[in-house]
């Protein structure tokens, strides 16, 4: 009989310690040790056969453009850096109900009418769950192959009989390996089975996606070597009561992680937006004060947000500041610039500034808009009708330049917007646009004062 030994595995980093401690060596955390029960018969199933477990000279390795496969989702290509890669390992992590089964779903079907054999591993659902979603998906003649199982071993075996051109995981919290005693979940056992995974992944060169659970953080569960093991991280994103998704990557060896796909989710399943700018913006012609257009940037998408803001009177000794879908201190700063430089009086005042359509915006080309905004509000004066405002606002009150201009005005243009603020740095580089008004501006009073 094997004998049985404690040790005690980082939930953060994996760690591992025969002790339990309170703060980790690794990664500096605190109280993230669990303990755990191992056997000392247990072997490690890691090694890798692609080689044949021999040193290749890098230039004796072929690698071919061709490998990519193309998903039949445009929005799903354009994350993955253009396709999907054989051999690769994607970990698909969101909040509950957000559309991490209804998105793989779709991507199995799609797979296997295309010729590819597709295996999905359910660990939640039962074969008639997975059959009643793809009744109302519209899939029901999906070629794809079901298989309920947890145990990892068995599928294991299934997946060297069938052998899988994608297979899909979900999810990898309910999956176990009969070499750990713990229970399916826990640290060890999620880092195992995805071992496991890896290694037929990289050896039968299929491509696996393992959906994964959140924390109430909005980290995926398990140790965060989980996401050092896999070839790409995804997050879903967006708030599940509404119809909007946005999936980001958040690693990708095969490609950028700047990239977003939106999509949106229907009765029929998640549905791509081609244009997601025509979203975030309101198409209403009544003129409403405390209203701006920005141009973000989301890898090498433009995309255009609506940038509402609301200055009221306080009721309270100490203002409040409010901010969605922008950085509080970036709209602190701004305030801050306009009381400063152009003598608004707003330290008295509650001030609400929020991104329409719950996107995240972290880049500064919006400052301008979100000031405009501000400024609008604060005088009951709406700005110019079809005007996208492009900008950073330093300190000093200066309007300062913004990369990739000329494809932000680009995606102003496709949507009729009729002129463009932009910092005067940029203007050398698109003055010669034509179909559309483009105002350089050096300052805040320069914008103010045509706004």
């Amino acid at each position: 009989m094997s004998k049985v030994k404690t040790k005690y595995v980082c939930q953060h980093c994996g760690y591992i310690s025969p002790k339990w401690m309170g703060k980790c060596p690794g990664c500096h955390e605190w109280n993230g040790f669990v303990e755990e029960l191992v056997t000392k018969t247990l072997e490690t199933k890691h090694q890798s056969a692609i080689t044949g477990g021999k040193p290749v000279a890098l230039h004796e390795i072929e690698v071919t453009d061709e490998d990519r496969f193309n998903t039949g989702i445009e929005e799903f290509n354009r994350v993955l850096g253009g396709g999907l890669v054989p051999g690769s390992l994607i970990l698909v992590g969101g909040d509950p109900g957000i559309g991490k089964s209804t998105l793989m779903m779709q991507i199995a079907a799609i797979a296997a009418s295309k010729g590819k054999s597709v295996l999905y591993l359910s660990g939640e659902e039962s074969p008639a769950q997975l059959k009643i979603r793809a009744q109302r998906l519209g899939l029901i003649h999906g070629a794809f192959k079901i298989l309920p199982e947890t145990n990892m071993e068995i599928i294991k075996r299934w997946v060297q009989e069938i052998a899988p051109d994608v297979l899909i995981v979900d999810s990898i919290q309910t999956i176990y390996t009969q070499d750990i005693p713990s229970v399916p979940g826990s640290v060890s056992q999620v880092r195992e089975v995805t071992a496991l995974l890896m290694n037929m992944t990289k050896t039968s060169q299929m491509a696996t996606f393992i959906v994964g659970h959140v924390t109430k953080q909005g980290a995926i569960a398990g140790p965060r070597i989980l996401e050092h093991m896999v070839d790409t991280v995804l997050y879903f994103e967006g708030d599940s009561s509404g119809s909007f998704r946005i999936l980001r990557a958040v690693k990708n060896r095969f490609g950028s992680t700047n990239e977003i796909g939106v999509f949106e989710m229907r009765e029929t399943g998640l549905v791509e937006i081609d244009n997601p700018s025509r979203l975030f913006i309101e198409n209403s012609e009544d003129k409403h004060y405390g209203t701006a257009v920005a141009s973000a940037l989301e890898g090498t998408r433009p995309i255009l947000v609506e940038i509402q803001a609301l200055i009221s009177g306080s009721n309270y000794g100490q203002p409040r500041r409010v901010t969605t879908g922008v950085d509080h201190s970036r709209v602190a700063m701004i305030m801050a610039v306009l009381e400063k430089k152009l003598g608004m009086q707003l330290q008295s005042s509650d001030a609400y500034v929020n991104v329409i359509g719950g996107l995240q915006l972290k880049e500064t080309a919006v400052d301008l808009a979100i000031l405009a905004a501000i400024v609008s509000s604060h005088r009951e004066r709406p700005v110019q009708d079809k005007t996208l405002i492009i900008g950073e606002v330093g300190l000093t009150g200066e309007v300062r330049g913004v990369g990739h201009i000329e494809k932000r005005v680009q995606e102003g243009l496709k949507l009729g917007f009729e002129r463009i603020i932009i910092p005067k740095t940029n203007f050398e580089l698109i003055s010669k646009t034509k179909g559309i008004k483009l105002i350089p501006v050096s300052n805040i009073m320069e914008t103010i004062d045509y706004l």
